[in-house]
């Protein structure tokens, strides 16, 4: 089993690599990455792993950022000391989600499961169902319908300036002001949206990019956007997003 590690902080690498060693002594670490563009960069310059163990939180962004749709077709395991990203996990190549610190007990569960369903279906289609669960659609989605009154218009993706989460319904901010209610979550959103037209900033708002005037750092890493157009409240890029959005917004 060739796995690739993902882990900014030194520490946990070492912890990490240590209990691979205790439950999985025949798995051979093929390489190791401490942000998302370390891992960008390796995963284009090598053969796809047969699995990838992933801190969530990274310098330079979320680590979901390598599974855009079409980018990694890896089944993947996800490791945190937060829960709150169990749902975005399993919407990007995820096959099992442990808390940090990691137990040599879920890690070992969380192998076990891979062999299941390596066993069951073999390691190219278990990489192709994990891929197709980041991607479900066949593209990018172009259109989507939004709540107007008692009815439903359609909206091209080209009309909005961006999708907020609030109160646990979704939002679409068109770019003449209109707001209408979606059914997508953020999450399923983020996996059909063109990457390179669209970027969650933070858990509740994903920003089309010719919606971004401008922006200038609001302290503590993070960065508050001018958006087209005004929101009525703040909008900022929380620190973790905040390296990966600047790269975006350049590209």
């Amino acid at each position: 089993m060739n796995l690739f590690l993902v882990e900014d902080e030194a520490p946990a690498r070492d912890r990490l690599i240590e209990t691979i060693a205790r439950v999985e002594p025949s798995a051979r670490i093929a390489g190791v990455a401490a942000s998302v563009r370390e891992a960008r960069a390796w995963l284009a310059a090598h053969p796809p792993p047969d699995l990838m163990l992933l801190d969530v939180q990274l310098a330079d962004g979320l680590s979901f950022e390598l599974f855009a749709p079409g980018a990694v077709a890896c089944p993947a395991i996800f490791a945190t000391a937060y829960d709150e990203f169990v749902l975005e996990a399993f919407g990007a190549n995820a096959i099992d989600y442990v808390l940090k610190p990691v137990s040599d007990e879920a890690l070992a569960r969380a192998f076990a499961g891979y062999r299941r369903l390596k066993r069951h279906f073999g390691a190219d289609e278990v990489a192709r169902v994990a891929a197709g669960l980041a991607a479900p659609g066949a593209g990018p989605r172009q259109r989507i319908l939004g709540r107007s009154g008692a009815g439903f218009v359609s909206l091209r993706l080209d009309e909005i300036a961006w999708f907020v989460s609030l109160d646990k319904s979704t939002w679409a901010v068109c770019g003449d002001g209109r707001r209408h209610l979606v059914e997508p979550s953020l999450t399923e959103l983020e996996a059909e949206l063109e990457p390179r037209r669209f970027f969650r900033i933070n858990r509740q708002t994903i920003v089309a990019v010719n919606a971004v005037r401008g922006f200038r750092p609001a302290g503590k890493g993070r960065l508050e956007l001018e958006l087209v157009p005004a929101a009525k409240a703040t909008v900022s890029v929380t620190p973790e997003r905040a390296a990966a959005f600047r790269e975006w917004l350049a590209s």
